[in-house]
């Protein structure tokens, strides 16, 4: 079965066509792309592909409803569609990405593979917020999770890269891109994560200000005169790395504005880091311990400086990386340093796979 997997990011779109024995056989990038104002690019990619059997979808939001993939139809689309305010940067996107591939594919069987389905085993103490009864349950209010996708091809690939079992495994996962969390993964299963109702919360994103005190929000709301859409809007677009940098938000930028002597940048990547810190040794504790901790996401994969800083002040746990090993990790890479007793590993971000995988399953049964 070859599969066209389509991931539509907040602000960028992935698209590959996996062969039977998941070669990648075409490709298409778009590091900016604004979903249904920008299909005209990925309509003539899906055009021009000589076979195609299967589309599956990342989506970011599933809610209560869909806890596995499902097979795309109108009722599916609707219900898609009506998470929108759940996660605004990402739904609209999933669905542009759905509505260009099946007017080029009409009746062309199509999955959508859920960031949130992962999260779905959450013990209820982890997932529950402390809110009325009432309320949780009129509106689902719960921690949903996000990053479900990588988080769990991330677990898989590094119990095979040390020769384990995943369910025999306590891991914490980091997948760190423009959109960051952790996942505490303990027997193959979510335990605990850093994101919670929305993909807001939890640790510094590139443009997203991870978790803060809600006091503070009702606080610019009450008394600094601002509009609900206008601290949504600072939240989401202008807050994290670029908030505090003044720049785009992009790691590789803050390191080399830091490098340079700025100060804000400097602050932004020490903010990041303490915050990178604590959330780390928040899963472990979720966990009962730790036997590996994962780096995964274009930041996770390509900054050594980062997973260096964050791992400085955590020997604590027994994670310890190799200075070599980590400076020239590529690929999928174990940096631990010799004696540690928690291993580290560097492991590329494969949501294609993981979606294709889910897309055969859903179809084949």
């Amino acid at each position: 079965m070859y599969v066209l997997v389509v991931n539509a990011g907040s602000s960028s779109l992935k698209v590959r066509l996996l062969g039977p024995s998941d070669e990648v056989v075409g490709k298409l990038d778009l590091d900016s792309w604004q979903g249904a104002h920008e299909t005209e690019e990925l309509a003539n990619f899906v055009a021009g592909l000589e076979r195609v059997d299967a589309v599956g979808h990342r989506i970011v939001h599933g809610g209560t409803e869909f806890t596995a993939p499902a097979v795309i139809d109108e009722r599916v689309r609707q219900a898609i569609a009506g998470l929108t305010e759940l996660a605004p940067l990402h739904q609209p996107r999933g669905l542009a990405g759905i509505d260009a591939v099946a007017d080029v594919l009409p009746g062309k069987p199509a999955v959508a593979c859920f960031d949130t389905a992962f999260h779905a085993s959450l013990p209820d103490a982890a997932a529950t917020y402390a809110l009325p009864k009432t309320w949780n349950e009129r509106w689902s209010l719960r921690r949903y999770g996000f990053h479900g996708l990588s988080h769990d091809y991330a677990s898989r690939r590094a119990a095979e890269l040390l020769g384990r079992q995943v369910t025999d495994l306590r891991l914490v996962t980091c997948h760190l891109g423009a959109g960051a969390s952790l996942a505490a993964v303990g027997e193959g299963r979510s335990l605990d994560t850093t994101m919670g109702f929305t993909p807001l919360a939890g640790l510094v994103m590139a443009t997203r200000t991870g978790s803060v005190d809600p006091g503070l929000v009702l606080w610019l709301q009450e008394h600094a005169g601002l509009g609900a859409d206008e601290v949504g809007e600072v939240l989401e677009h202008e807050s994290g790395l670029a908030g505090l940098s003044g720049g785009s938000g992009d790691m590789r930028e803050v390191i080399e504005a830091a490098d340079a002597g700025n100060p804000a940048a400097t602050l932004a990547f020490d903010v990041y880091i303490h915050r990178l810190r604590r959330e780390i040794a928040a899963m472990t504790a979720a966990l009962d311990g730790i036997d590996a901790l994962v780096f995964t996401g274009g930041v996770g994969e390509h900054s050594p400086r980062v997973r260096a800083a964050a791992l400085a002040g955590l020997g604590y746990l027994g994670a310890v990386i190799d200075e070599g090993r980590n400076e020239q990790a590529t690929a999928d890479a174990d940096i631990t340093a010799a004696g540690a007793t928690v291993s580290t590993l560097v492991i590329t971000a494969r949501e294609d796979l993981e979606i294709a995988q889910h897309t055969r399953k859903a179809l084949t049964g």
